[in-house]
């Protein structure tokens, strides 16, 4: 019996990237409306933040009068 090599966490990730970019042809715009499609239709309950994650003061711009 042969072992097959293990794949590491990182290995598998990349594979399935390649493999979801290869199932739509490399289109962003189709694999992000399949994930929305897919996130729609799941029962899982999905973090959401309280905040926005806006900064509320930006570094060395001056406060509009």
């Amino acid at each position: 019996m042969t072992q097959q090599p293990i794949e590491s966490p990182l290995e598998e990730i990349h594979r399935t990237r390649r493999e979801i970019s290869d199932r739509f042809g490399g289109d962003v715009a189709a694999i992000a409306e399949d994930a929305a499609r897919r996130l729609a239709a799941s029962v899982r309950p999905v973090w959401k933040p309280r905040t926005t994650n806006k900064p509320s003061k930006v570094i060395g711009q001056q406060p509009a009068h």
